[in-house]
């Protein structure tokens, strides 16, 4: 955030400053307008319209105009939403954006919020790629809008408390991408995850993700590409979990959740393999797996030297 630009909470007055930051934002997009009293007439009253549906509304002010804004309200079942989130196009890569979602997702978890969902257009690439670097995930349909911008928005969403797992569709798994590349990245791997993300889609594997406090921060998936007779077996693979979310118990709770997803598959014979020494190694040994064997040098670093992989397996 610039540091001139200061957060407060959003008034009804700051109106007309709110329906140019919205009108401006949707202007980039081809189709996209304003039927502002047809459409979208609590803008004239924002806050108010927040706070009586039990949520919050903040502004970003620079120079006395309004240069960011955004909202967020409960759902029920522990679900919090957040909306009207904008700023004008010369406070992007300023870190504006990330402090409103932070204070609004602040706010939703120190209400009691265990998940977040928000919409979006279809045609807001740049909003997607924020979000998605944000852990959010493509969470349930396309909903269509009857509106004068005949109006497609994806659904976004992502767990908030704790270590939670999930297992990601063909949707998520695409919109998951940045942040397993994240993760591979600060683990030391490959970041193949588009050829992942499109094995899922057709059915050769299952992807499993796992949020810690609201960070996308550990992956694992599920190999199901066996010859025909081994359809009853699944290989491991993959199985990362970002530095920050250590020693939180994601790598169990991944491990546990493919072996759930296995047997969901119809597969009850897992194979794995990961460095000699290794974490997933004493993870393995920890959760009952069978050690088969070490194989030195299995694989070679960019240094030339080999590393030796310890290979293990398991009847559910």
């Amino acid at each position: 955030m610039t540091a001139s630009a200061v957060l407060r909470a959003g008034r009804d007055e700051d109106a007309a400053g709110f329906i140019a930051l919205i009108g401006a934002c949707w202007a980039e997009y081809p189709g996209c307008v304003m039927d502002l009293d047809g459409e979208v007439p609590e803008l004239r009253a924002l806050a108010s319209y927040f706070a009586g549906q039990g949520g919050a509304l903040w502004a970003a002010e620079q120079g006395g105009c309004v240069v960011g804004m955004v909202g967020t309200r409960p759902l029920g079942d522990g679900a919090w939403e957040v909306c009207k989130m904008y700023t004008y196009a010369s406070q992007r890569g300023s870190g504006l954006a990330q402090a409103l979602l932070a204070v609004a997702e602040g706010h939703a978890r120190g209400q009691g919020a265990t998940a977040m969902r928000l919409w979006s257009d279809t045609r807001f690439d740049r909003a997607h790629r924020f979000y998605e670097k944000c852990s959010y995930v493509r969470a349930g349909p396309i909903r269509a809008l009857d509106d004068l911008s005949h109006s497609l928005e994806f659904d976004y969403g992502k767990p908030t408390v704790g270590v939670v797992v999930r297992r990601l569709d063909a949707a998520a798994a695409v919109s998951a991408v940045p942040r397993l590349v994240a993760i591979a990245s600060a683990c030391g791997g490959l970041a193949g995850w588009k050829g992942v993300a499109s094995q899922a889609a057709i059915g050769q594997c299952v992807l499993l993700a796992g949020w810690c406090d609201g960070v996308l921060a550990g992956t694992v998936t599920l190999g199901l590409e066996m010859a025909a007779g081994g359809r009853h077996r699944a290989a491991i693979r993959g199985l990362m979990v970002a530095p920050g979310a250590r020693r939180r118990g994601m790598g169990r709770a991944l491990l546990r959740a493919a072996e759930a997803a296995a047997l969901e598959e119809g597969r009850d014979l897992l194979t794995l393999d990961g460095p000699e020494g290794g974490a997933a190694e004493r993870l393995c040994l920890a959760e009952g797996w069978m050690r088969l064997g070490v194989i030195a040098g299995w694989s070679r670093g960019a240094d030339g030297v080999g590393v030796g992989a310890g290979f293990f397996w398991k009847r559910l």
